[in-house]
């Protein structure tokens, strides 16, 4: 990419692959100024099961935000998920180096390095090591320890590990579409960054993101993620049961849930009656929404149920302040708030999007929550003035930054 100001962020879902061009200015504000969209037919819960139409998916999608943008791509922010995924809290511990005992960035580096030494499968690669505080000898409860004086500097890290085969189709798709990937990042910290506010998670939140075929479940808490995992169900499940239910195609059942589903069967009026298109020549017939609403709840509350269980596993009784927030575009079904709220018995609410200056109004919405967050931290992770193009930008960065902790 030309212009070191402006990247891109490839949204790999399930149901949909979406390529955001966004660009910084002068003072930081964010703009999109060009998308794509393709179907997803070649991935599976997040893995990639048919290379083939990955790769002309993303190129498709790819060459459409080319083609709005005026910008040509060759590299790429994305983001992974799926049941592949795996985390962990580690503990990393060292001395600290310096003689005047200054803690310096080397020394947080160093901790965060005796973090990752933990036994890691060898089918399974980190993605993430995320600091979650730092204690400086006896004193814990730190955010930032650079500049502090002390002799033993820990750190409480969260570990995200992914499946090396599953991450290795992810790069060969990008390759054989002459795409380099700028970052690789678990798709709950990029929702953090446009969805959450600092605040939320300091004093706790939960991130519900009901996708195609996974539900995305994060958990932060005093500034850091603190949990994640998926739940092998989503909206594709829901179609699915309405196609079977109505005797109807898998597309038909789609647009049904889309402009007449909802979670609760009581929020919707039974003596309103929808047309059910008949298959392979078959008469039309009427049925009343509320038939339609009752295959819908059932599902919805089997993915909630779900949740809730590994909920319970991991919040030992943790007051999470902030509540869950809702995104994915599960969360837009009707009756999907209500029928969260009754089930998790905190307080709910659909995310939107923050962070971005501009964006058109059929992009800002949870949908596409993830393509932006992953824009967002693509800015945020990698400094804008720095050279995006070549190896050889990226070496002569690297050799600064060195210098830069050395003096």
């Amino acid at each position: 990419m030309a212009d070191e100001n402006i990247i891109t962020a490839l949204d790999i879902g399930t149901t949909q692959i979406s390529a955001l061009v966004g660009e910084m200015d002068e003072h930081g504000s964010i703009y999109v100024i060009g998308h794509g969209q393709a179907p997803a037919d070649g991935l599976r819960r997040g893995v990639v099961v048919n290379m083939d139409k990955t790769v002309k998916a993303i190129r498709k999608a790819v060459d459409d935000a080319q083609l709005v943008s005026g910008v040509e791509i060759d590299r790429v922010t994305v983001g992974i998920a799926g049941e592949h995924i795996r985390s962990i809290n580690s503990h990393g511990v060292v001395a600290v180096g310096r003689s005047d005992n200054e803690i310096t960035s080397s020394d947080v580096e160093r901790a965060i390095e005796a973090a990752k030494t933990v036994a890691i499968p060898v089918d399974r690669e980190i993605i993430h090591v995320i600091p979650q505080v730092f204690s400086v000898d006896d004193q814990s409860g730190i955010k930032d320890p650079v500049g502090m004086t002390g002799v033993r500097l820990e750190v409480e890290a969260h570990i995200v590990t992914a499946s090396v085969t599953s991450a290795k189709n992810i790069y060969r798709a990008l390759e054989r579409c002459r795409l380099g990937v700028d970052h690789m990042v678990l798709e709950a910290l990029a929702l953090a960054e446009v969805l959450l506010d600092e605040n939320e998670k300091d004093i706790g939140v939960i991130t519900l993101d009901i996708g195609g075929d996974i539900t995305n479940i994060a958990i932060f808490s005093e500034g850091a993620i603190r949990h994640t995992a998926a739940i092998p169900l989503g909206g594709k499940n829901v179609t699915n049961d309405i196609a079977i239910g109505l005797r109807t195609s898998v597309d038909q059942a789609e647009q049904l849930k889309i402009n007449y589903g909802s979670a609760l069967a009581s929020m919707v009026d039974p003596e309103e009656m929808i047309t059910v298109q008949g298959l392979a020549g078959r008469p039309d017939r009427e049925i009343s929404r509320n038939v339609l609403a009752s295959i819908i709840e059932p599902r919805m509350e089997e993915i909630l149920s779900l949740v809730m269980r590994e909920l319970k596993k991991e919040l030992h009784g943790d007051l999470f302040t902030a509540g869950m927030v809702l995104t994915g575009g599960g969360s837009l079904l009707p009756g999907c708030l209500e029928l969260v709220e009754q089930m998790v018995e905190i307080p709910v609410r659909i995310g939107h999007i923050n962070g971005i200056e501009h964006t058109s109004d059929d992009l800002n919405t949870v949908r596409h929550a993830l393509a932006h967050g992953l824009l967002v931290y693509g800015f945020n992770h990698e400094p804008v003035s720095s050279p995006r193009g070549g190896g050889l930008g990226r070496l002569l960065k690297r050799i600064e930054n060195w210098i830069t902790r050395q003096f």
